[in-house]
This record gives structure tokens, C-alpha cells and sequence, in this order.
């Protein structure tokens, strides 16, 4: 995987509890391309390894932009962030990668819940950009915890977002079913949030009558993961031949690290395809948001971070 090294150019207090963070090529050069929805992964003290969306307009190539939630029911990666990142610091990141990206359509629908907005704010500089027509709903608890305010009131899309706050008057909060209530094939939606918003926007527009192929979302935090089938299984390295029993409650990674077994890992949750590894023989139990169904399906790859098996072994081009 392709990394550099940046610096912290500006860090900035965007809300209460998010800061927003500027990051430089250190040689002050452009910096690789982006697509609205891309995210980087950023190597953080302690080796945490972590995935941050970039919000900025896809056609600057002079910084990358991201924001950062504190939260003390993290793993470790925000409060990181927060207490030790500071202006002039040197961090090392991948270059930039997309599993979210806008896809042509006459008109989008952006929804955004709290941090999840920083993908959902790129893609808004991109279609305002490119003249495309769109529409914003930004949903947070309360107008100090909503981050990039000014930043939304000052762009040229200013217009065309809504705002909504979980402690203010009851006609101002997101009606999901008026919004979704009719479907249009000439319409995309895009969502991005906490697991419970994602889940309630997919639910109410496929009760709507939404087709999946308009359907977009990108999980910010953990995904939601099947609670059941978690039997031991082993898995059995083709390389070596070496056999290890995954029990229930431990990932294959788990285990494989353990064992002095390396494979790359970011995420842990089944989100960013870092640990994709080769099905060789066996069936998994995909427990993932990065694969396809019809990549699903094929059952020939899956995600040891999360996944599991639903046969006895899985053979792995490991």
C-alpha cells in the first residue's frame, strides 16, 4: 500500500468535541488526487492505524481535510487524534481510497448524521462544482455539536442544505418518510453516520420502495456485524499447510497474529478491504461492508478481521 508522510498544517475546534485537521505535503508539493467519498488511512502514536474520510473540494491538491469526533467508547484512534496531533507534527497516511464514490445521476440526496458528514460535505463541493443538482440534510444533536457550520454557510451550496438538530422544534427534524416517500430513478441517495442512522435512512427508503442500486452508504464507525453462527472453525494456511482453530469470540486475525502470521489490517471492522485475503477452498460467513454481493457471492475472498466460516475449514492463499 502507498503511503506518505504530511504534516499538520492547522488543526481548528469545528465543533464541540471535533476538531478539523489540515494536513501539507511536507515538501509543500501537490498532493495525490482524490474523488469525492475517498478516505486515507492515518498511522497514529502507538500504532493505531485508522480511516478518516477527506472533506475538502476534491480539486484542491494543496492540503487533505479531515474531521475528527472525540469518543472516549473509541478503540483509541479519536482520543489519539485529539491529545496528541498538534500543528508542525509529522504523520505518515496511505494515499487516498474510495469505496463511496458519486455515481452520474440527474439529482442526488445527501444525508449526513453527525461526523459522518465529512464524505457527504466532499461530495457536496463536487456536484456544486461540476453544476449538478443536489440537496444536503445535515442531522446532529445540536447547532455547537454540528461541525464545518461556517464553513456550509459560506459555501456556494449554502442554499441548498438543511439543517436539522435533535433538541430543536419538531418541524425542523428530518421527516424521513416525506422525504422518501416517492421514489425517483433519476435520484441517488447517499448516506453517512452513526450505525443507527445509516440503518433507519436504509430502512425507511427501502420500505419506500427504493431500489438498492440508488442506494449508497458508508458506515463511519463500527458496522453492524451477524451475532449468530459463531461456531469454531479452523483455517488452514495453503503455504504451509499449518492449520489454526479460530474459537468462538476470536477473528482469524486474531489468531494469525498469535501465530506470528502477518496479514495488513486497518480497520478491524470489516469496512476498508485492508485484510482482503484469497478463498481457496471452504465457505465464509461474510460479516463485512466492503464486499459486493455478487463479490459475496463468489466466495472466493473475505475479510478475516470480522468475517468467519459457515463450513468446517477455510483454506486461505496465505
Amino acid at each position: 500500500m502507498t503511503t506518505l508522510q504530511v504534516k499538520v498544517a492547522a488543526r481548528r475546534e469545528e465543533a464541540e468535541g471535533i476538531i478539523g485537521l489540515e494536513l501539507a505535503a511536507v515538501d509543500g508539493g501537490p498532493l495525490p488526487e482524490f474523488a469525492a467519498g475517498a478516505h486515507i488511512d492515518v498511522h497514529l502514536p502507538g500504532g493505531l492505524l485508522r480511516q478518516y474520510s477527506l472533506c475538502n473540494a476534491p480539486h484542491e491538491r494543496q492540503r487533505y481535510q479531515i474531521g475528527i469526533l472525540r469518543d472516549p467508547q473509541s478503540r483509541g484512534g479519536s482520543l489519539a487524534v485529539h491529545d496528541a496531533l498538534k500543528v508542525g507534527d509529522l504523520i505518515t497516511i496511505s494515499a487516498p481510497r474510495n469505496q463511496f464514490a458519486l455515481q452520474p445521476a440527474p439529482h442526488s440526496l445527501l444525508l449526513a448524521g453527525g461526523i459522518g458528514v465529512t464524505p457527504i460535505l466532499c461530495m457536496a463541493e463536487a456536484l456544486a462544482t461540476a453544476g449538478d443538482s443536489f440537496e444536503l440534510h445535515y442531522c446532529a444533536r445540536s447547532p455547537a455539536r454540528q461541525a464545518f457550520r461556517e464553513r456550509i454557510a459560506a459555501s456556494t451550496f449554502a442554499d441548498r442544505v438543511v439543517h436539522h438538530y435533535d433538541d430543536g422544534e419538531a418541524d425542523q427534524k428530518l421527516d424521513l418518510d416525506a422525504l422518501l416517500s416517492r421514489t425517483d430513478p433519476a435520484t441517488r441517495l447517499y448516506v453517512c453516520g452513526p450505525t443507527g442512522f445509516i440503518a433507519h435512512v436504509l430502512e425507511t427508503a427501502r420500505r419506500r420502495g427504493w431500489p438498492e442500486s440508488q442506494l449508497h452508504f458508508e458506515y463511519f464507525g463500527a458496522a453492524p456485524v451477524q451475532a449468530d453462527g459463531n461456531a469454531a472453525f479452523d483455517v488452514k494456511l495453503a503455504s504451509s499447510g499449518q492449520v489454526y482453530a479460530i474459537p468462538p469470540g476470536r477473528t482469524v486475525i486474531q489468531v494469525l497474529s498469535e501465530h506470528g502470521v502477518d496479514v495488513p489490517v486497518s480497520c478491524e471492522q470489516g469496512i476498508c478491504g485492508t485484510c482482503l485475503t484469497r478463498v481457496l477452498e471452504g465457505e465464509p460467513d461474510h460479516r463485512d461492508q466492503y464486499l459486493t454481493d455478487e463479490e459475496r457471492a463468489a466466495n472466493d475472498q473475505f475479510t478475516p478481521c470480522c468475517s468467519r466460516a459457515k463450513s468446517a475449514l477455510l483454506v486461505l492463499d496465505l
